[in-house]
């Protein structure tokens, strides 16, 4: 995957010839030297969007009911008092 960068002028003279480098790759399209637009294949495009599963739904574990859990019993107090001597 190559990324190609253009000025916007370039874009404008021949957008057929970016479409197709697009498919190889991100375009950058700049704006008096700095990137200001990116044109991708729409697969691409996709594949940046697809929903994957956020930390939210992994915690929210629907099938917990299931598990049994229980902690052990702390053997000691949570804290101890310290000798500065």
């Amino acid at each position: 995957m190559g990324i190609t960068t253009v000025s916007s002028r370039e874009f404008n003279q021949d957008v057929s010839k970016i479409k197709r480098a697009s498919l190889k790759g991100p375009v950058f399209i700049t704006d008096r030297g700095r990137p200001a637009h990116v044109l991708l294949a729409i697969k691409d495009y996709q594949k940046l969007t697809e929903t994957k599963e956020n930390i939210i739904d992994l915690l929210a574990m629907p099938d917990s009911a299931d598990i049994d859990f229980e902690p052990p019993k702390l053997g000691k107090s949570l804290y101890r008092p310290e000798d500065f001597d």
